[in-house]
């Protein structure tokens, strides 16, 4: 009993893999079923017993996605060497990364349901790591407000960059850069009104 169950997790992990695969080379109308079977080197009905519909193989893939970057910024959160300030511009840098190196990823991580429980955990799982070293910079009680300013901004960076129109050439700055004077700007914003306290 114990090796079938081994052998489906492992089928349903090469899926995964094979449908990620399809997914960074041609978006999501790369990813059918019978292409991630071929591509895993499974029976054609395989995938069907793992997945119901390719949109529920998308939502996991998603799922991982967003574990993946959570990970990453726990990772960034539990970094004793680095400054509130640096931690919050490598939280902001790890999410527009996604976006450089797997553009179709990334736009299928902000387009599954917002209401599908397994990535709502997921994301939630992020946004409460990235609410954390917010927290560190501008406290628990401005948290909730500068993390929504700052996850959207690094959302529309990536998305700028994505469609060309951030071109560094054009705008003689970068995400990088763009990154750092947000954050320096709060901190100082946050420096200075604790200063007048």
């Amino acid at each position: 009993m114990v090796k079938r169950a081994e052998a489906a997790a492992a089928t349903r992990s090469a899926l995964v893999r094979a449908a990620s695969e399809l997914l960074d080379e041609g978006g999501p109308g790369a990813v059918t079923l019978r292409a991630v079977g071929a591509r895993a080197g499974v029976s054609r009905g395989a995938p069907y017993g793992h997945f119901e519909r390719k949109e529920h193989l998308l939502t996991e893939i998603a799922v991982n996605a967003w574990n993946s970057l959570a990970d990453k910024v726990e990772q960034l959160r539990a970094d004793p060497d680095a400054t509130p300030s640096a931690r919050l511009e490598r939280a902001l840098l790890t999410l527009i990364e996604v976006g450089r190196r797997q553009p179709h990823l990334y736009a299928l991580m902000f387009s599954t349901p917002a209401d599908d429980p397994e990535s709502a955990g997921a994301a939630g799982r992020l946004q409460d790591q990235f609410l954390a070293i917010v927290a560190d910079l501008v406290g628990e009680s401005d948290a909730l407000r500068y993390g929504a300013l700052l996850m959207s901004s690094a959302h529309g960076i990536a998305a700028l960059e994505l469609s060309g129109h951030l071109a560094k050439e054009k705008w003689k700055v970068g995400g990088e850069q763009l990154v750092r004077m947000q954050v320096d700007a709060i901190r100082s914003g946050v420096e200075n009104a604790d200063a007048c306290h």
